[in-house]
């Protein structure tokens, strides 16, 4: 009896090879939204340190940008660009860590409060 090779697919991305960039032949994992919103969470440490901090409604505004292209494609047939993709998806990765980290310092602030 031969096993089939089961892979578990953890990426919530479509990976369509127009909307991917390529390297040496080869498509990356996924697409250039999503390589954009990876690549911005690499932010988190500048963040967590306290080297850069943006304010919560900025942080917020900072993602529309990612939904409007998205939305724009969908539902009214303007195909965006993987330059555009891209960047839009770095700005979104980036702002989502300033989130992580304001949702984590006010937790922690209340936290600390509450012990005290």
């Amino acid at each position: 009896m031969k096993l089939k090779k089961q892979s578990i697919d953890l990426v919530f991305c479509h990976r369509k090879p127009e909307r991917s960039f390529f390297w040496k032949g080869k498509q990356f994992p996924v697409c250039a939204r999503c390589t954009g919103i990876h690549l911005g969470y690499l932010s988190f440490p500048l963040f967590l340190f306290g080297v850069v901090q943006i304010p919560l409604l900025f942080a917020l505004l900072l993602i529309i940008p990612t939904y409007l292209d998205g939305f724009i494609q969908a539902y009214f047939n303007i195909e965006s660009n993987n330059y555009r993709r891209f960047i839009t998806g770095l700005v979104a990765g980036v702002a989502s860590m300033a989130l992580v980290s304001i949702i984590g310092i006010y937790l922690g602030n209340l936290i600390l409060s509450i012990i005290n």
